[in-house]
């Protein structure tokens, strides 16, 4: 009976502040202290957690800050380690994450060879000097004519005026300069003055002979308009795969029965047809001038002009891949009259590897096929993208777009007394690389960077050049070919071939991805705090989940007690310890 009372009166006492609490054993701080942790306020709750997580965690030092019995000098000596630690560890993660972000890709030689009969043959754009026959324009004269007056009337003929308007277009820059020459042209006229004034193909090329065959020029070259003006290409696709709908009908086209349906450039030839010489793009099988193209190029002395584009004579040869449009004042190499040029090709091939696929463009520094897309042109390359945005610039600059540039129907095409001004507009799309925006006059709007990346998959022909003296009247002399069936020819020959039957393609590919950046960091937190993955999922269990589980606990537990207060008022119901039931 004494006990009985002795235990009522037990009952009847306030609870302590760790009574019918449940608190498991894991729930206690370091085995030093043995002391349950406080469930009063959150932030009560949340020093609890971190004693325990001090105690209790992986990473080096941390131990040592809630230690009991340990001098306030060892507790600073350990926060210091740690803080220089942690700053170094984080300056150092920093580092690696800015090589992953800006210099995540890497250009590499691949790891085989590739036969030249994997890419095309070099679509190979020749455009003579001579813009003019002296038949159709004395363009020396009529400038001479032009630059007594300066202004209108000069003392020319109609013709003559719009011939002329249309020549200087292509002519050198700064001989409009104090003009004023402007007639305005419809969509299709300039570009008719300049075929008709031009030398044709029959005038230009002599002898064609490709893979060791011997054929008309005509079979292998097509006429195209470029900013050069008449030029003559071979190895171009078709019109219909290399622009869009939306070309105005009056550009020049280039067309051809030839297909490249078996061909593109991101893919190479299908693999699955048979070798076929005649595969569209053409290809060669081999190197050396015997299957390379040869051409024998002429000119006539009475039709050889020095004001239109100075003194050297002779051709501009752009070589370029097949699915590009020839922009010859850009790249090229002369081909002088009287002289014999060997051009040694030397493919430079860069690929890029599907790992990169997912990158955004700016980062791998190049486009796929798919991703960027003209609106003129079908295959897209640089150099096609950079003609474009200078398009759409003129446009925006002038009001107007030079006859060689891709065009819409309802676009105008410039006049002469536009030359400053286009020249100019490409002038300042250069600038435009270097600046964010520019403003054109005005009121206009700014403009907006190109953004021409390489393609993923782009060729250029790298080539090595060799002339020597063309002694064509010897040549003539030693068949007993009469001379006067041509005369005043000014011939010059012309031999391109690969250098090699192979080559080495450079490849793009991961040089530092997601997996390389965390095993850095892993490396790093390792090195300098003895902490891994897991250490880095128990700091947040410690201050997430287990604090909100224990603040649930605990209020799950006095919601139980205050239940049991009202169910029998000034006696506290308490769970019978092991000693009670041992009684």
């Amino acid at each position: 009976m004494a006990s009985f009372a002795l235990k009522f009166r037990k009952d009847l006492e306030p609870p302590s502040e760790t009574d019918g609490q449940s608190v498991a054993p894991s729930d206690l701080a370091h085995a030093d202290s043995n002391k349950r942790i406080k469930y009063g306020k959150p932030v009560q709750a949340a020093m609890g957690l971190f004693e325990e997580y001090c105690g209790s965690s992986t990473v080096h030092g941390v131990r040592y800050f809630t230690e009991k019995k340990r001098h306030w000098m060892e507790r600073l000596w350990w926060i210091l380690a740690f803080a220089l630690a942690l700053f170094y560890c984080g300056k150092l993660i920093q580092n690696v994450y800015i090589k992953w972000d800006q210099s995540p890709v890497i250009v590499s030689f691949a790891e085989k060879s590739t036969p030249v009969w994997e890419i095309p043959f070099p679509a190979v754009t020749i455009c003579p000097e001579t813009k003019a026959n002296m038949s159709q324009l004395n363009f020396t004269h009529v400038y001479h004519q032009i630059a007594a007056t300066l202004k209108p009337p000069f003392n020319i003929t109609d013709e003559e005026d719009e011939l002329m308007a249309a020549v200087v277009q292509i002519c050198d820059s700064h001989l409009t300069d104090g003009f004023e020459v402007g007639t305005n042209f419809t969509n299709s006229s300039i570009t008719d003055l300049l075929r008709d004034t031009a030398p044709s193909s029959n005038d230009t090329l002599f002898i064609c002979k490709f893979r060791n065959t011997v054929d008309y020029c005509q079979k292998y070259f097509e006429e195209i308009m470029t900013e050069e003006g008449l030029c003559f290409t071979f190895n171009v696709l078709n019109g219909s795969e290399l622009y869009n709908e939306d070309l105005s009908p009056d550009y020049t086209r280039i067309d051809h029965n030839m297909s490249a349906k078996f061909w593109n450039l991101e893919d190479g030839y299908d693999t699955s047809i048979e070798i076929d010489p005649q595969t569209y793009p053409y290809r060669v099988f081999g190197s050396g001038a015997r299957v390379g193209l040869f051409v024998l190029l002429k000119l006539y002395e009475q039709n050889l002009e020095y004001i239109c584009r100075g003194p050297v004579q002779g051709f501009k040869i752009l070589l370029h891949t097949p699915g590009e449009v020839p922009q010859v004042s850009k790249h090229y190499f002369r081909v002088p009259l009287l002289q014999e040029v060997l051009v040694s090709v030397k493919p430079n091939m860069i690929t890029t590897s599907e790992g990169l696929r997912h990158y955004e463009p700016n980062r791998r520094q190049c486009y796929f096929a798919s991703e960027r897309k003209l609106r003129f042109l079908k295959v897209y390359t640089q150099r096609n993208c950079e003609l474009e945005c200078l398009a759409n610039f003129t446009l925006q600059a002038c009001g107007c777009v030079k006859f060689s540039m891709p065009r819409d129907k309802d676009t105008p095409i410039c006049g002469a007394a536009k030359i400053a001004c286009y020249n100019e507009a490409e002038d300042n799309l250069l600038k435009e690389q270097f600046t964010e925006g520019l403003t054109l006059e005005p009121g206009a709007e700014r403009v907006k960077a190109c953004n021409c990346l390489p393609a993923c998959t782009s060729i250029t022909y790298d080539a090595e050049i060799s002339q020597a003296p063309f002694d064509w009247v010897s040549l003539f002399n030693a068949y007993n070919s009469p001379l006067d069936e041509f005369p005043g020819m000014q011939p010059a020959r012309l031999s391109i071939f690969f250098k090699e039957n192979q080559f080495i393609t450079s490849k793009r590919s991961e040089l530092y991805g997601p997996t390389d950046f965390l095993a850095n960091c892993g490396g790093l937190l390792g090195l300098f705090m003895g902490a891994s993955f897991l250490s880095i999922v128990e700091l947040l269990y410690f201050f997430s989940l287990r604090l909100c589980c224990n603040l649930r606990s605990r209020m799950h537990r006095k919601r139980k007690n205050k239940i049991a207060d009202s169910a029998v008022p000034g006696i506290v119901v308490v769970k019978p310890n092991d000693d009670d039931k041992k009684e």
